[in-house]
């Protein structure tokens, strides 16, 4: 095993910086994390960019340094794979930093599920598992904002990047091996588009608790409240609850007030409902004139639909156990619905891919057979 310094080194200078991606930028791979706050604000709070070369563990100090277009051009260079674990919050937090999402990435998270480990594992689970190094988890609720960080936050922050390097060359073998590395290319390509093209304010009203209730006029009123209240979060950075709890959403949509004294609820009501009572109002107003509500969302399953998705369900985990995966890694339940409440059932999205010989096929099959019918 090659040998990892894992005492970090403070970068806050422009000038560190610089010469360090320009060196960095000659590596085939790089780890990389972040740190963030993230509690009153609908955006995270880029606190700490820390970078690990296989040799030394580095902290970047983005509050401190003036010109962070280096960390943004190495991010960037799709010459250096960007070696991250479980990087969700990460891209969208260096995005927010840098106005980059980078690429291409390797999640070491997905890599180890797709190799055959159990999905989910944390970061700490997978070094103990591949290196057999047990890491100490004692700064995850810190204040990554304050300055100066404290030496435990910093070996903290190190250690997150320290063996990411190590674990990516078990793990790029392994799926090498198994001639499974494009499905972990594809699922990492799908994370960088996700993170480039968030989902459209207009579709956040799908997310909500029985809005499967609601019909015409009343899904209407709720996709537009839910649109106004996403751009309006986003653009006073503040928690999308802080500004309109999800189920007000639903219950002024239900009801369609005609006045603002009947708004009146628990989360609508003193200040919030003065600030915001007349904007809502002329919202539900506008809504119920449209002429295109969205159509009805689908309804829970039936007795009949529930039986073909654990039928389905049985499916994917004698197909998950032949392949040796985690049936987590193939197929969401969200997904496996989909396809029973469909017409025609189709191969989309994640399922259109790699997963499509592994489990897509073998799904449509098998549903075609519940159904009598041929599935196209």
């Amino acid at each position: 095993m090659l040998k990892v310094d894992t005492t970090p080194i403070w970068i806050d200078s422009s000038e560190e910086l610089a010469a360090l991606c320009e060196r960095w930028r000659g590596q085939k791979a790089i780890a990389l994390d972040t740190e963030f706050m993230r509690s009153r604000t609908f955006y995270p709070l880029p606190a700490l960019v820390q970078v690990g070369d296989g040799e030394r563990c580095y902290l970047i100090d983005n509050l401190a340094i003036d010109d962070l277009q280096p960390l943004q051009d190495l991010l960037l260079d799709t010459g250096v794979t960007k070696i991250m674990h479980s990087c969700s919050e990460d891209l969208e937090t260096l995005e927010r930093l840098l106005g980059a999402i980078p690429e291409p990435i390797f999640d070491t998270q997905i890599a180890a599920a797709i190799s055959g480990m159990p999905a989910g594992l944390g970061y700490a689970a997978t070094v103990r598992e591949l290196l057999n190094i047990e890491l100490p988890k004692s700064e995850t609720r810190s204040d990554w904002l304050q300055r100066p960080l404290s030496e435990s936050q910093k070996n903290y922050a190190a250690l997150d990047v320290a063996w990411l390097p190590l674990v990516y060359g078990v793990l790029l073998k392994r799926l090498r091996e198994q001639d499974r590395l494009p499905w972990l290319e594809e699922d990492c390509a799908a994370l960088v588009a996700a993170a480039r093209n968030p989902q459209p304010p207009e579709l956040y009203y799908q997310r909500v608790k029985g809005a499967w209730r609601l019909r015409g006029e009343q899904l209407a009123v709720l996709q537009d409240l839910c649109a106004w209240r996403e751009r309006e979060a986003r653009l006073r950075d503040m928690p999308r609850n802080h500004l309109l709890k999800e189920n007000v959403c639903l219950d002024l949509a239900q009801k369609m007030p005609k006045h603002v004294a009947t708004m009146a609820q628990p989360g609508l009501e003193g200040r919030t409902l003065r600030e915001y009572g007349d904007i809502l109002l002329s919202i539900i107003e506008r809504a119920a004139a449209r002429s295109d509500a969205p159509p009805p969302l689908p309804q829970p399953l039936n007795r009949r639909e529930g039986e073909w998705l654990k039928a389905l369900r049985q499916k994917v985990n004698t197909l998950a156990g032949q392949a040796g995966l985690p049936p987590e890694i193939l197929v969401r339940k969200k997904e496996l619905e989909t396809l029973v409440q469909s017409a025609v059932p189709q191969l989309e999205g994640r399922l259109a891919g790699w997963r499509a010989d592994v489990i897509g096929e073998p799904l449509l099959g098998t549903l075609g057979e519940l159904r009598g019918e041929k599935v196209q």
